[in-house]
């Protein structure tokens, strides 16, 4: 199973905004406006994206949930985010 980032927001045009300030390089299409939903091979990716919307997250109404293993999603906040991330890095040492 590959880990999943879930990018949810009640504010239409706030997490493209986002994706569009993390990575500019990539041109993003939502099939959905407040809901966006990526998988990751490696795990250690996570970590960039979850760094870059933790950092600014008074800047976005957006929420971050994360799934490491099936049928387990993990809110992602400003509290746990340095724990999830060393989690992250001593999990998938590769």
């Amino acid at each position: 199973m590959n880990s999943v980032v879930k990018l949810y927001s009640t504010t239409n045009g706030e997490i493209l905004r986002f994706l569009k300030n993390f990575d500019n390089k990539t041109n993003y299409e939502l099939k959905d406006d407040l809901l966006w939903e990526k998988e990751y091979e490696n795990p250690l990716e996570m970590a960039d994206i979850i760094t870059a919307l933790i950092e600014n997250q008074e800047d976005y109404k957006i929420n971050l949930w994360i799934s490491l293993d099936k049928d387990m999603l993990i809110n992602v906040t400003k509290n746990n985010a340095d724990d999830i991330i060393r989690y992250l890095f001593e999990r998938y040492p590769y």
